[in-house]
């Protein structure tokens, strides 16, 4: 199935796939589940920090331009989404920025995400100017979202636990931006969430309102936590990072079930987009692993008894 970026943004409703969530008229127990775009239904796609070394903004030997990325993972994986991430998008010019959305739209894939990695932004602070300087950094990434977009878009975690007050407020401010530019916030699990399986749940329901889940299967501090807390998460998500470590040669993953994590998505309702988050050095050796993660989602979505979207 081949859509564009103008036919996601277009289906359903208005001028947005998905309607910006309010999240103070929904109850993470009550059975209500947010619901994906129907061209991101069953959608496989990656995360951009999955080929970290790998990528570079145009032509270079032995790295994959960002801007044949589109082409190459819809030819040579047959996958149509890409997550994108401020550490693999360093040109952020208007012009560049075209360049990028057409190639998309061109290959018939979908840009969805930007995750806003600067690491040492603090917008937790109680330092007004640090936290200042924080929300001004990200509004800008979300003018980035905005200008390729973007569906969404997700502050990074840092690892102590914030001041929930300033950290609330700072993502209601951050929300309220992103709504003006049709780029809604997201909430994952990482550095401080990662040991409470209720984190993101309770994140999502403290901002209330233009915000929304994604869950990232690696992102736990044990088994016991990353399955409960799944469980919780993937009822209110819109997209996921489907993150796998070091895999064998016949896609054996030791460090933790992956076919238990689809299948606790899959049983909450949670359709995609099934974004891949793994590297590997190699590029041919990542490559080859990515396509063996692609068919393991396939079939398990076939097993589920629906055909992938993009199969």
């Amino acid at each position: 199935m081949k859509f564009s970026r103008r036919a996601f943004l277009q289906a359903g409703s208005g001028a947005l796939a998905i309607p910006l969530l309010d999240q103070r008229s929904i109850k993470a127990d009550s059975g209500q589940k947010a619901k994906a775009a129907p061209a991101l239904e069953r959608a496989l796609g990656i995360t951009t920090s999955s080929l970290s070394g790998h990528l570079s903004p145009r032509a270079a030997q032995g790295k994959i331009s960002l801007l044949d990325l589109p082409r190459m993972l819809r030819e040579e994986l047959g996958m149509t989404i890409i997550d994108l991430n401020t550490s693999t998008v360093s040109v952020t010019a208007g012009k560049y920025l075209e360049q990028l959305r057409n190639a998309a739209d061109r290959a018939g894939c979908v840009l969805t995400n930007l995750k806003m990695n600067q690491g040492k932004l603090d917008m937790n602070s109680p330092d007004q100017a640090t936290r200042a300087h924080a929300l001004k950094t990200y509004k800008a990434s979300i003018d980035v979202a905005s200008e390729l977009g973007l569906k969404w878009a997700r502050p990074l975690p840092r690892r102590q636990r914030p001041d929930m007050q300033i950290h609330i407020d700072s993502y209601r401010e951050l929300c309220d931006y992103g709504a003006e530019r049709n780029v809604q916030l997201l909430v994952e699990n990482y550095g401080w969430m990662q040991n409470d399986p209720e984190s993101v749940v309770k994140l999502v329901k403290a901002i209330g309102h233009q915000v929304a889940a994604c869950p990232d299967t690696g992102n736990w501090d044990s088994d016991e936590l990353r399955y409960a807390g799944l469980a919780k998460t993937f009822p209110i998500a819109v997209t996921c990072d489907f993150k796998a470590r070091a895999i064998g040669p016949r896609g054996e993953h030791p460090l933790y079930d992956l076919k238990r994590c689809f299948e606790i998505g899959w049983q909450a309702g949670f359709r995609g987009p099934w974004c891949f988050e793994h590297a590997n050095k190699d590029q041919g050796q990542l490559l080859k692993e990515l396509g063996m993660l692609r068919d393991m989602l396939q079939t398990w979505m076939k097993e589920a008894g629906q055909e992938p979207a993009n199969s």
